[in-house]
């Protein structure tokens, strides 16, 4: 997962709204200059990273020079990307424009922090349901997404081929084609399931598509998603070490042919190429049912508007937002980095022009936000998932009372 979960930084930060709603205040704004003497504007995100640096850096200097505007960007490591937020808004130093991680945006916006975009002309038209419901606050928009990206089944095509065994599409498949492609020195499967945020978002394909809901933990549709799990690790098909293994190290078992198939993203594609001996593919995880939808989490950042007592400036910044997520920039930046467009009418043209990203785009259309139910309490939910995910993979609880044990019931 790009995206880092980094909203504990929010805890028990009892003074965070008051401070950042008087940074936000409104009050008093300057009267709005024309737009035109807007020269520069400052920026905040986390791609402080090559290669994303340098490609974010091209997207943005472009929009720069579309606006006639110089640009100061400040770049973060991504865990470090709220506190920063939090020390920016107690010394009224918040940048114009503000790249968050999707799912923190509602936790922003309730503070006070941000602009509602949609009164500074800008709307999530033709933007997928997932994005929209991520970046939205009661009712109102405050964050644009250019990019998204979500997890998926990769699969080594000649493994497959050897064995006689056909990309899986149900979860009986998956079991069945991981325990015949598992030998000596290579699994079948591999997946993230360790004690993170990141082993939440791993589970939430067979968790969504089953049907199981963050509101209710305990249902049968959760647990056996839960059974999935267990039952590719007590088979043999995937590593007992998958409680430790992070995405990275499950693309390392992959490429390294020590693994068949993988559940993950469209961001280990880079990494990939540079394995030529490793022929892959992609599909859409696999469903319990055949009469399912798959469901994946969305990833992907959005980029916001604090809200600025000169008015002019925050104009720019939001018409800065807009052209950051204009369907050139889109697909540009889609391209570039191997993400997805958030507009629904350019993921069949983008699947068509980048062949290797056609089932994320596929599987993006059904995606959903993972702040889409319980906004702010997300984080809690993801918690208990990562803890019964523990206790079911090393055998303290059954898939059916894991849950129960891991939200102290």
């Amino acid at each position: 997962m790009i995206s880092k979960r980094i909203a504990a930084a929010l805890a028990g930060a009892t003074t965070v709204s008051l401070l950042l709603v008087a940074c936000g205040d409104n009050g008093g704004q300057s009267p709005a200059s024309s737009g035109d003497s807007v020269k520069s504007l400052t920026i905040l995100d986390y791609y402080n990273n090559d290669p994303d640096k340098s490609l974010v850096q091209k997207g943005l200097d472009s929009c720069a020079s579309k606006l006639g505007i110089t640009i100061q960007r400040e770049t973060v490591p991504g865990d470090t990307l709220i506190q920063k937020v939090l020390q920016q808004a107690s010394s009224k130093t918040l940048p114009d424009v503000l790249m968050l991680d999707n799912p923190d945006v509602q936790q922003i916006a309730a503070t006070g922090a941000l602009a509602p975009l949609n009164d500074m002309g800008l709307n999530s038209d033709g933007v997928i349901q997932g994005m929209v419901d991520a970046t939205s606050y009661e009712g109102k928009l405050y964050g644009l997404a250019p990019v998204t990206n979500t997890i998926a089944l990769f699969y080594n095509k000649d493994m497959l081929a050897e064995a006689g065994v056909q990309p899986p599409k149900t979860w009986d498949e998956l079991k069945a084609a991981s325990k015949k492609l598992t030998k000596p020195g290579r699994y079948g499967i591999a997946f993230n399931a360790n004690a993170t945020y990141e082993g939440s978002w791993q589970f939430l394909p067979a968790m969504w598509t089953n049907g199981g809901d963050e509101t209710d933990l305990t249902s049968p549709q959760v647990a056996e998603a839960l059974q999935l799990w267990v039952d590719l690790v007590k088979s043999g098909s995937a590593s007992k070490s998958v409680i430790n293994w992070t995405q990275g190290d499950a693309k390392d078992q992959f490429a390294a042919g020590k693994a068949a198939m993988m559940v993950n993203g469209p961001w280990q594609i880079p990494a990939l190429e540079k394995t030529p001996n490793v022929k892959w593919d992609v599909v859409t995880f696999p469903l319990n049912k055949p009469d399912q939808t798959p469901v994946a989490p969305l990833g992907g950042e959005a980029w916001t508007v604090p809200l600025n007592k000169d008015q002019a400036k925050q104009q720019k910044a939001a018409d800065f937002v807009k052209c950051l997520n204009s369907d050139e920039n889109e697909l540009a930046w889609a391209k570039a980095r191997f993400t997805l467009p958030t507009k629904t009418a350019l993921l069949d043209q983008y699947a068509t022009e980048v062949p290797s990203m056609k089932a994320f785009a596929e599987q993006v259309k059904t995606a959903r936000a993972r702040t889409g139910k319980l906004g702010d309490k997300w984080p809690d939910a993801a918690k208990v998932i990562y803890q019964a995910i523990q206790l079911a993979l090393t055998g303290k609880a059954s898939a059916q009372d894991a849950f129960k044990q891991a939200s102290g019931g």
